[in-house]
């Protein structure tokens, strides 16, 4: 008679002990913290533990948030878009046509960009873009414009090009990672049916693949949506998308409720959204089966 709470069990527990109280302390408490602080009331400077809607009230109907939120929105979902149209070609590339043995040289320099700070790369962006930047000088050396280009820095072009540089390694591995699952035989056998190998990419390949691309789109669209430097920077500040509005909250206004709230609304809409791409995939994905 097997016993309750035996020796493997026992084991067991103490095994996923220290992980689980890691990621309970530095993941699960701040959340609560943020949750709890979003239903509570704000008190010029501290938080008065007075229960209220109050806050999401104010951030739902608020035109401010609201235009803000969908800035956030509309940039995240173009760096997505743009991340994984360049990523999945390169992916393709490595994958299908570079000799094994070279593959690992290839994944090496594609990794190279991770050498060095997020923050330099996005000085570097401002740096080609700005009023006396690269592209301008590079154009007034060789007479093809007569005064810097204003419209190329401080506008939603600048955030999404320099955002999709700094993403564009998370979004390649992955692909690569789910078309190397790919069996090769299975792509000759539907050439050897005669079809095309446009036909053939997008019956087998791209539907085997979307696990990769799945990944892809969720690792760029999560972590852009939050991203508060490159608008500052590459914004020029003209161009704040929700995380700098949450840091105005919490850091130079000290509105910790209202700051709570606006950062769980926002959790909220990327759950939300996230949901709605792998709902609209699991049916494109069901429509190729067919």
């Amino acid at each position: 008679m097997a016993q309750p709470w035996n020796s493997e069990a026992k084991a067991g527990l103490k095994l996923i002990s220290p992980t689980a109280l890691y990621a309970t302390l530095l993941l699960a408490a701040p959340l609560a913290t943020v949750l709890i602080f979003s239903v509570m009331t704000d008190g010029q400077g501290k938080v008065i533990w007075d229960f209220t809607f109050a806050n999401y009230v104010e951030v739902w109907t608020g035109k401010v948030y609201q235009a803000i939120m969908l800035r956030s929105l509309t940039v995240s979902m173009l760096v997505t878009l743009v991340t994984v149209i360049i990523a999945f070609p390169i992916a393709y590339f490595v994958s299908f046509h570079v000799a094994p043995s070279r593959k690992s040289l290839w994944l090496f320099l594609i990794t190279i960009p991770f050498w060095t700070s997020y923050l330099i790369r996005v000085f570097l962006w401002k740096v080609i873009l700005g009023y006396n930047g690269v592209i301008n000088s590079g154009l007034l050396s060789i007479g093809v414009i007569d005064e810097p280009l204003q419209w190329i820095n401080y506008n939603v072009g600048a955030l999404v090009m320099t955002l999709a540089h700094a993403y564009a390694p998370f979004a390649i591995l992955p692909i690569f990672v789910a078309l190397e699952k790919i069996d090769r035989s299975l792509l000759e056998a539907g050439q050897d049916l005669g079809e095309s190998r446009l036909r053939t990419f997008w019956r087998v390949t791209l539907p085997l693949a979307m696990p990769g691309v799945i990944a892809a789109t969720l690792i760029v669209f999560i972590p852009t949506i939050g991203d508060y430097v490159t608008p500052d920077l590459i914004g020029g500040g003209k161009l704040p998308m929700i995380a700098n509005m949450i840091e105005v909250k919490m850091l130079k206004q000290n509105d910790k409720a209202l700051g709570s709230a606006i950062a769980v609304s926002a959790m909220l809409i990327v759950a939300i959204v996230s949901l709605i791409f792998l709902f609209m995939n699991r049916r494109f994905l069901r429509g190729q089966s067919r």
